[in-house]
């Protein structure tokens, strides 16, 4: 037999009203008995109608997250935060894969605005923002994740990536290398471009120069992390630090460096950022950047809560975007 308001209310205390009002979010009820309500809910296993829910709130209970590609560990774990606290507060998600294309992500939006979606977290695909202007038309409130886009302006939750960075070229120059040779993904994308101005300002802080023929860039895939240090190996004068910005490239670097090993390569040493299952474990690697994937996406979900409240309370235009960088931690191996 299914749960009933009813139930909940006798198991709770409280008259049914009071249950209909903590379902809606109503800012009257009081925080304990909001919190009596819920735990009632909890225990009995009650289940809301969402149909009937939407038709009162005009709210579908349902959130969009928007990612580049679905295997890629880094964008799953911040799926997880994102989902943790999602789930808590009653929302379920629709998940969309842009597959690395701006034209598969432009007919996701467009899905999620069919669907009705109370709010969307994307993670971008490429630097180009023009198309998500459509979710603002719709009035769906966006929130950013990992990366910036040119032409729409959301809130954003972001790693400090150049501090990061910064952090990981003076531990490695602390040793006395002068020399560093840099792989990473395109700078179209803000958040490796912001990785490697950290590599530049620390190495002009300590007075040494950026050597061009040492710096490469690609995608952000395994197959582009090997060629990259290959080119790099090829150089008449290989250095013997690289720092890689992304796990990926790291990943497909160091399998060329284990398949062609050499005097040459025996001494490198790698700075890498993304601390991910198998980066302890990666040959050449000395340190690593590690970034708060999960809470990136709890913040990005309570983020989003926020502007779904604040739609629903205020009248006038939203407060102006907000950005939130979270600190990275330096991992040595």
């Amino acid at each position: 037999m299914a749960v009933t308001v009813k139930n909940v209310a006798l198991h709770a205390g409280v008259s049914t009203a009071t249950v209909s009002r903590v379902l809606n979010d109503d800012p009257g009820i009081r925080p304990a008995t909001r919190s009596r309500v819920i735990e009632s809910i909890k225990i009995t296993g009650y289940r809301m109608n969402k149909a009937a829910r939407s038709l009162k709130t005009s709210r579908t209970g349902t959130v969009g997250l928007l990612v580049p590609e679905l295997v890629n560990d880094f964008f799953m774990t911040v799926a997880e935060g994102v989902e943790d606290i999602l789930r808590t507060e009653g929302y379920g998600v629709i998940l969309c894969n842009a597959n690395e294309d701006v034209r598969y992500e432009a007919d996701r939006i467009s899905l999620l605005i069919e669907q009705c979606v109370d709010g969307v977290i994307i993670i971008p695909t490429s630097s180009e923002g023009s198309h998500f202007s459509s979710l603002s038309d719709a009035g769906i409130p966006v929130v950013m994740v990992d990366r910036m886009v040119n032409g729409f302006k959301a809130d954003a939750v972001l790693a400090d990536n150049i501090n990061g960075a910064y952090s990981a070229m003076q531990n490695l120059i602390s040793t006395g290398c002068r020399r560093f040779g840099f792989i990473g993904g395109s700078q179209e994308l803000s958040n490796f471009r912001e990785r490697f101005e950290g590599f530049k300002r620390a190495l002009s802080d300590y007075g040494i120069p950026v050597e061009k023929d040492i710096i490469k860039f690609g995608n952000v895939h395994i197959d582009s992390g090997y060629n990259l240090m290959k080119e790099l190996m090829s150089e008449a004068n290989p250095p013997e630090n690289v720092f890689i910005a992304n796990y990926f490239l790291q990943v497909g670097a160091t399998k060329f460096l284990i398949e062609n090993s050499s005097a040459k390569t025996a001494s490198i040493h790698i700075a890498g950022f993304d601390d991910m299952s198998l980066s302890s474990i990666l040959g050449f690697s000395s340190i690593t950047v590690s970034q708060p994937m999960m809470e990136m996406g709890r913040k990005a979900a309570e983020m989003l809560l926020e502007r779904i409240e604040e739609q629903s309370a205020l009248a006038s235009a939203p407060p102006p975007p907000r950005l939130v960088r979270l600190k990275t931690t330096l991992i040595k191996h």
